[in-house]
This record gives structure tokens, sequence and C-alpha cells, in this order.
């Protein structure tokens, strides 16, 4: 599906390309769809010879064009792997790239920190190389008994390779034999006697069971598989991936993204490009059926609410476990219509799989019953529950947010708050005066309205003055250009900052905007609001959301502005050493900071590297000299201290 600028916003695929493009302008649509539909004005497709081609082919424009409205794996860096090198001295490392090179790779791990603490682990129990590149001389590693130092020490092969297969046994799921082993050692060196070798055979099976006591699933056989549960509400998906190796589970991951299109589809989506760069897979595959509505629940309404015509079969199989036939819950039966329509959606969702299984080459599951349904079950619910957090969150923010900025309103008697312009000044003692103004809509901050301001007019460290003129300045601006007009304008300060920005408002220009000031305290923290003329302190509760939301203003401001005066300083510090060089204007102070980029830079030239400005040898020598002379009397002095001192 093409825009108006011929740019591709969305990539499907159908058996029934014609039913499938009329489902989008037809029935009833939610807000997210009705957007892509709004804004598509082309087709244009291609014919595949099966559903592995047209999946496969899918994944490939998704990643090529990365349509608006596709579910775009963004987050698709590779995993970790932990990897035994094809060495003469094997190596142990974890790394995300898989070569064949005939090293030994085991993984995926879901996230760099699991691989890094299991290598860590195995670092302890097994003391291969550390080393790159054969050092000279032996490492600490040698010393704390995790090398062999092949660089000063002969070893056999026969060592390497029985490290090597214990290692590969360990994380091929025989971490519990290992640990047996380990029991039997330091028993057997307790009852010799070398309590320090059974102490560091305790420690290591004390870290093999806090790396491994984070399993909390197990199946009775070893496979390695990977766990997929979906959850859909309000126009977003949450997938749930549990990873299963060895017959445990060793993590989980959720990613959370908008979708418009079919629900089911757009997970397979999902599964396909999670997939499509990952060269190490597991044996298999769980993933769930399609959920309809029905038993989505209100965390989960199927994409089936934006398109009734589209219903998908229900995941649970028709008889229980005990053969006794399933409770309809009190629901109408099918008409025969939707009944076809279900089996239609079935056979869709039966072929998605088998393209999915057909193109990755693992077993693509879809349980009914027992153990993987359960875990398809607690993938779908974690799935359902992070949905949750994610509403209750932007539910949250709400009550932080716009309930605060009604709340500030009603406290200060101005009735509704949306926009909200906050200043600050910054100078020491009055050099390179600036001024900054914050922009909150909404009680949310608008970064693309702050404004910056370099002080003019006020010599010293003026505070009312610069406020003067900052308001001045910015309102002079807003009535010029006509810019909205803030509900509120807040200054960083009390009853004199306050007078000076009502004074310029009321009396120069003509508006009347609410003004209050926000005092702090002796340590710097937002203590007090004041507002009217003459200013009254408004006595806000310290913890209610409304003075946390002035609080996040007044900091705000305070870091924008101080964070200017940083910039504004140190381009004035540099500014001023190259002005007093002889021979160096502003023209030529310009061209040496674009060219060179930074002082320092300018120190550490050569005489060559003046000539493309068009900087003669002597022009160059006197600048560098009189650059590296300032650091040459700094060591001096330093120097001449230190031997007075001594």
């Amino acid at each position: 599906m093409k825009n108006a600028e011929g740019t591709i916003i969305y990539v499907g695929k159908a058996k029934v390309l014609k039913n499938r493009v009329r489902s989008y302008f037809t029935g009833s649509h939610g807000a997210k769809t009705q957007r892509l539909v709004g804004e598509i004005r082309n087709f244009e497709y291609i014919v595949t010879a099966n559903n592995v081609e047209a999946l496969i082919l899918e994944c490939n424009l998704i990643k090529q064009y990365h349509p608006r409205y596709n579910v775009l794996l963004k987050d698709d860096k590779t995993f970790p792997y932990i990897k035994i090198t094809n060495e003469r001295h094997p190596r142990l490392e974890v790394t995300r790239k898989v070569y064949k090179d005939k090293g030994k790779y085991f993984g995926p791990y879901p996230n760099a920190f699991s691989a890094q603490q299991t290598k860590k682990l195995l670092d302890r129990l097994y003391p291969l190389r550390k080393c790159k590149t054969l050092p000279d001389r032996v490492c600490l590693y040698f010393h704390l008994g995790q090398c062999v130092a092949p660089c000063e020490y002969e070893v056999a092969a026969e060592s390497y390779e029985q490290m090597v297969q214990e290692i590969s046994r360990f994380l091929n799921g025989g971490h519990d034999q290992i640990k047996q082993e380990l029991e039997r050692k330091m028993l057997d060196a307790a009852e010799e006697l070398n309590f320090e070798r059974a102490k560091e055979l305790r420690d290591q099976i004390i870290h093999i069971d806090a790396v491994m006591q984070k399993q909390n699933i197990t199946t009775s056989d070893v496979v390695d598989r990977d766990v997929f549960g979906y959850a859909v509400d309000k126009g977003w998906m949450c997938v749930q991936i549990l990873y299963m190796r060895q017959g445990k589970m060793i993590e989980r991951r959720a990613t959370l993204f908008p979708y418009y299109g079919e629900a089911y589809e757009d997970f397979i989506s999902f599964v396909t490009q999670y997939y499509s760069e990952n060269p190490a897979l597991p044996k298999e595959l769980i993933i769930p059926s399609p959920v309809p509505e029905e038993s989505a629940g209100t965390a989960a309404t199927s994409a089936t609410t934006q398109r009734p015509e589209a219903a998908l079969p229900s995941a649970e199989p028709a008889q229980e476990e005990d053969g006794a036939a399933a409770s309809s819950g009190g629901t109408e039966p099918l008409s025969a219509e939707a009944e076809a329509k279900n089996d239609e959606a079935e056979k869709h969702a039966d072929d998605m799989r088998a393209a999915l299984a057909s193109w990755l080459n693992v077993k693509v599951l879809t349980p009914q019953r027992g153990l993987k349904k359960q875990m398809v079950g607690m993938a779908t619910d974690n799935a359902r529950v992070a949905l949750e957090e994610k509403f209750r969150l932007i539910e949250r923010d709400e009550s932080r947010t716009v309930k605060a900025v009604e709340n500030l309103g009603e406290w200060i008697g101005l009735g509704t708050i949306r926009r909200i312009e906050a200043f600050d000044n910054s100078n020491i003692q009055g050099t390179n005066p600036v001024s900054a103004m914050v922009v909150f809509v909404d009680g949310k901050p608008d970064r693309k309205e702050y404004r910056k301001f370099k002080i003019r007019t006020v010599e010293g460290p003026d505070d009312y003055e610069t406020m003067r003129e900052v308001v001045r300045r910015r309102y002079e601006r807003v009535l010029k250009e006509n810019l909205p007009m803030p509900d509120l304008v807040v200054v960083d300060g009390g009853r004199g900052q306050m007078s000076a920005a009502i004074d310029v408002l009321e009396n120069e220009l003509g508006l009347y905007i609410p003004v209050c000031g926000l005092v702090k305290d002796a340590k710097h923290k937002t203590a007090q609001l004041m507002i009217g003329d003459p200013p009254e302190p408004v006595n806000l509760p310290r913890d209610s959301q409304e003075f946390y939301l002035l609080q996040r203003i007044q900091e705000e401001v305070h870091r924008f502005a101080i964070t200017f005066h940083r910039e504004t300083r140190a381009k004035s510090m540099v500014a001023s050493k190259l002005d007093e060089i002889p021979g160096i204007g502003e023209k030529r102070r310009k061209q040496l900071m674009k060219h060179f980029g930074s002082l320092k830079k300018i120190k550490e030239a050569q005489i060559e590297d003046f000539k493309p400005l068009g900087i003669g040898e002597k022009l160059a020598l006197t600048i560098v000299t009189s650059l590296r002379g300032e650091q040459t009397q700094a060591a001096d002095a330093s120097a001449s201290d230190g031997h007075e001192e001594a």
C-alpha cells in the first residue's frame, strides 16, 4: 500500500487479495487502522508460488522499506553466543556473530548479561586462555587459577580437550553432573584436610547454584525451544517470548508495538522478522492459536473488534482433556456463516504456521493441552500483564500531567491551564549572562518550543533587569508573529522577579497574563509558589502532584539555562584566548575554530596544518607558541611551587 507520495506504508500478504483489500474499506475499524486507510492512494502486488515465498517476501520487503504501519522489529540486534574458539590454545568468549570457523557456539542467549554471567562462571571453573594474543609472561589470571598460562608453560592438547568437553557438557545442560563431580572433589579435599581447595570447590558450587537458580520452569526433556504468547488491546500488541534451554526456562523477553492489520498475521510477521537475522534457532517454536475476541478479555481485545468479518477461531480444543464437552459459557451458538469464516481463518492460520516451519526448518507447534499449552498460557498471561502495565503507566502519567495542571489552575484561581512558559537567568558575577525559557503543554515539556536568550542591555549581575529584558523580547515577538499565548508565566524567583515580569507585560505590552514565582529554599529546591500582585504565597501541599509538576518545571528551566550558560562561557573563553594573539581577528578566529574544532586541537597542530587556511608559517608559529606558552608557564609555575615546598 502506498501513500500520495508513492511511499510504501504497509506490506501484507493474502491468499485472496481481493477479500483482504476490501476488508480495509468496509466495516468498522479502530483509529489506527482508519489512519492507515486514510493515507492509502495506490496498491502494488506481487504474485508468489506458495505461502513460504509470500512469508519470506513480506519479511524482506518490511526490512527493505520499513513501512510506517507494519510491525517493525526495531530492536533487531543479534543475540549473544558463548563460543569456544578453534585454536591451538582455545579461548572462551561472548560474541554476537556466528562464523563458519569450526568454533563451538552455544546459544543464543536472550541478553548479554546472562551470557556474561555464564561465561564468568565457566572462567572460574575452567582455566582456558584469556588473552587474545599470548603475552611475554604470566598475568593475574594465572595467579587466580583462571588460566593455564600457555604463554609460559607447555599445555598438553589432552588437557584442553578435557576442558572443552566439560564446558560443552555444561552448556548443553549437564551442569547437574558437573555439580555432583565438584561436590565429590570437595568432600575428598576435606577428607585430605586440604581445606583451601575444598573452599574453592564449594565456592564454584555456589556460583553454579547462583547462575542456575533462576530456572523456574522445567520440562522432562532437554530440548531447546522458544515459547510465544501475545495479547492485543487498544491498537497495541505485546509479544512475550519464554526462552527454554535444555528443558529449563532461562529468560523471558517482552516487546510492545502498535499494530494495524490482523492481529495473528502481525504476530506471525513479528516472529518471521525475529528469526530472519538469527543463524542459530531452537529445535522447537511453540506459538499460540489465533486469539478470538470472546477469549481475549478486556485486556487482550482481538483485532476482530476492528474487522468483524475476519473472526479468528478459539485457541481452546473442542473437547476438554477428560473428553467432556467444553462449556460454552452461555454464549450464543455461531451461525453457519460465522463457522465458515472461522474455519477459513483456522485454515489460514495453519497455512501461516506451516510456511513458518518450512522456512525456518524447525518444528512449529500449537499445543492444545498439557504442559506446553500451559507454557503458552504463561507467555500469553505475561503479555497481557505487560499491556495492562503500559496502560496503567499512561493513566498514571495522565494524573501526573493533565490532572496536575487542572488542579494547579484551581489552586491559583485560573481554571484550565494548558500552556506554561517558564524563565530562568544564569550568570557568574554578571559574566556571560544568559536566560532560557521552557514550555510545558498539558503538563509535558514541548522541547521544540524551548528558547535561549543572550542578554544584550544589562550590565553586571542584575536579575530583575535581566528578567525585564527577556520577558520584553519574548512577548514582543509573540505579538509580532502572532504566536500562541501562554496561560501562565512562571519565573524562577520571588517578588522582585515577578514584579519585573508583570510590569513589562502589563505596562509596556498591554498583556494581562498571570505570572507566578517559584521560590527556592537554602538547598536550592522548590519551596513555595507565589502569585498575584502584590505576590502572595499559595499553600500547595508538598506531596501533591501539582507541587511535583512545579518542581519538574523549575528543574527543567534551570537545567536548560545552566547548559546554555556553560556553552556560552566556553566559547567566550576560547574567543578571548585567540583574540589575544596578534594577527588574529574575528574572521580568522572563526576559520580556526571551524577547521580544527577546538582550542586543544589548535594547540596540538603542526605548522603545516595551518596552510589550508592561508596562514603563513610566521603567524602559525605565533599562534602555536602563544597557546602552548600558557601551558608551559603553568607547568613551570607548578614545578616551581613544588620545589619551594620541598
